[in-house]
């Protein structure tokens, strides 16, 4: 299964692994699932870092760097993912998220997320 990963699940995997929930330690240790990282994670990383945010204190160069090391595939962000967000319902507000849902739908990958809010979103999205 090929699993994008979301921000805030790349952000605890890079803590330690053990932060991450149960579910998603699971998923993202099955060797033959594929994991994912968008370049859009990144980019809100680097927006909220330089925001101050406590929950996104990390060096996003060296995050890449690190999922790349372990096997990770980076996803490109491409105008007709940008252009497929314009075919979401509005359920969630924030741009990134809604980005990365139209990343798995346009790629016919899974998103995996924590966010509550985000899974109400039907598949591609799954809920750890």
């Amino acid at each position: 299964m090929k699993l994008l990963i979301d921000t805030h699940l790349l952000l605890w995997a890079a803590e330690g692994f053990e932060r991450l929930p149960t579910r998603a330690q699971t998923l993202m240790s099955v060797p033959e699932n594929e994991l994912f990282f968008s370049a859009a994670s990144l980019w809100e990383i680097v927006i909220k870092s330089s925001l101050n945010r406590k929950d996104f204190k990390v060096d996003p160069r060296l995050l890449r760097r690190g999922l790349l090391d372990n096997g990770y595939s980076e996803l490109p962000v491409l105008s007709e993912h940008a252009v497929a967000v314009g075919c979401l319902p509005p359920i969630h507000k924030d741009p990134f998220d809604r980005l990365l849902i139209a990343q798995a739908i346009v790629e016919g990958i899974t998103l995996l997320t924590a966010d509550a809010h985000l899974a109400k979103y039907s598949s591609p999205v799954q809920y750890v």
